[in-house]
């Protein structure tokens, strides 16, 4: 019996995750090249003729020294996550953004956007503010595929408070009003 053909195991690189047979493709191949010279040097020869095995390691050691200068600055970064293929997903802000739209000319919607970052679940809360101001409201799918609350009629005058109220762990702060296109602070 002919044997049964085996996974083939491949080398993701440790900077940017791609395998590294990629890395010249991917977007910090810059900075993939002291790893790649140092973990897999049959790979790229031309790289380690390139740079030559002593400055292979001077620039290793420049790099993990400049991490570990920089992760003690003073200003905070915001956390940037890499996905497969170099794109780059930043964190998300911890904000609700509040926007009223009207529709049919005396019609509004109040959209609420971001109540889920803070751990509320937006089925429970479309069934609170529905009953706490006697309208219509239903969870849909945003323009970027992201979940919000829609609430019939301009109920942005007291929605401010009924939310600080009912979801303590939602502060003042981080709620916004959108209003002619600009993100204005509900406080």
């Amino acid at each position: 019996m002919a044997e049964k053909p085996q996974p083939v195991q491949v080398l993701y690189c440790g900077v940017c995750g791609l395998p590294a047979e990629y890395c010249e493709f991917g977007p910090d191949f810059e900075k993939c090249k002291p790893w790649l010279i140092e973990n897999v040097p049959d790979l790229y020869p031309d790289l380690r003729k390139e740079a030559g095995l002593e400055d292979a390691d001077n620039v290793s050691n420049q790099l993990q020294s400049t991490s570990i200068s920089s992760s003690g600055s003073s200003k905070p970064k915001e956390e940037v996550k890499r996905l497969p293929g170099g794109k780059i997903k930043k964190k998300e802000k911890l904000e609700v953004i509040i926007e009223k739209m009207t529709r049919n000319k005396r019609k509004c919607i109040t959209t609420v956007k971001g109540l889920e970052l803070f751990g509320v679940k937006l089925n429970d809360a479309s069934k609170k503010l529905g009953k706490k101001f006697a309208t219509g409201a239903s969870v849909v799918k945003g323009p970027t595929e992201k979940e919000q609350i829609d609430v019939q009629g301009d109920i942005a005058y007291d929605i401010v408070e009924f939310i600080t109220d009912t979801w303590p762990d939602v502060p003042e702060s981080a709620i916004f009003f959108i209003e002619e296109g600009k993100k204005v602070p509900a406080v």
